[in-house]
Parts: C-alpha cells; sequence; structure tokens
C-alpha cells in the first residue's frame, strides 16, 4: 500500500471545441497510447466523455509519481498533443485527487 500512497492520480476535465471534437479525440488517443506504452511511469490512463455533451472530457491519470509526471510532460508524444490541441481546448481543469478505494473484476484472458 506505500507504493500507491506515492502515486500521482490527477483528473483533467476538459471542454473541446465541438466543431474538433474528432480530431482531438485523435490526438489525445494518440498521446495516451504512446505515453503508457514509452514511459514506465504512466500507470493508467481512462478517458470518459460526457453523453450529454460529448465535447466534455475528462481524464483519469494514475502516475508512478510526481516525478513520472514531470516526465511525462517533458516528452515530445506530451509536448506534440499539447501543440496540435491548443485551438482546440476551451477550458481546462486540472484536479489532483487520492484513490480511496477501487474494486476491479479479474482479467478473464
Amino acid at each position: 500500500m506505500a507504493q500507491k500512497n506515492k502515486q500521482m492520480v490527477r483528473l483533467a476535465k476538459i471542454q473541446v471545441d465541438p466543431l474538433q471534437l474528432k480530431a482531438y479525440n485523435a490526438a489525445l488517443n494518440e498521446q495516451m497510447a504512446a505515453a503508457v506504452s514509452k514511459e514506465l511511469g504512466v500507470l493508467t490512463y481512462y478517458a470518459v466523455a460526457d453523453k450529454k455533451n460529448p465535447a466534455h472530457i475528462t481524464i483519469l491519470e494514475i502516475y508512478a509519481d510526481t516525478a513520472a509526471y514531470k516526465s511525462h510532460i517533458e516528452t515530445p508524444h506530451f509536448k506534440k498533443y499539447k501543440a496540435t490541441v491548443q485551438n482546440m481546448v476551451k477550458a481546462l481543469e486540472l484536479v489532483d485527487v487520492d484513490i480511496i478505494g477501487s474494486a476491479r473484476k479479474p482479467d478473464t484472458q
């Protein structure tokens, strides 16, 4: 449990220009895939869209620790994502959170 206490957990609440949503989602998915495959300290990304307003996106990000996050934002793939979406994002709120519990079915494969 001590290892999990070091983790950095963040919610990114993003409002995207609805006219650019398809391009935003493509850039986001490219960045998430690169981060998880290339960076040991990037543990989890979940991105969800509000069903009533798909341009309102929330991302759950889990990093091994704060150093892993600081390293992540300096990577070429993250910088490419930020440059690509800078004119697509209308609002961004970053909220640091603590995980207080979780439940998950075991993988069946």
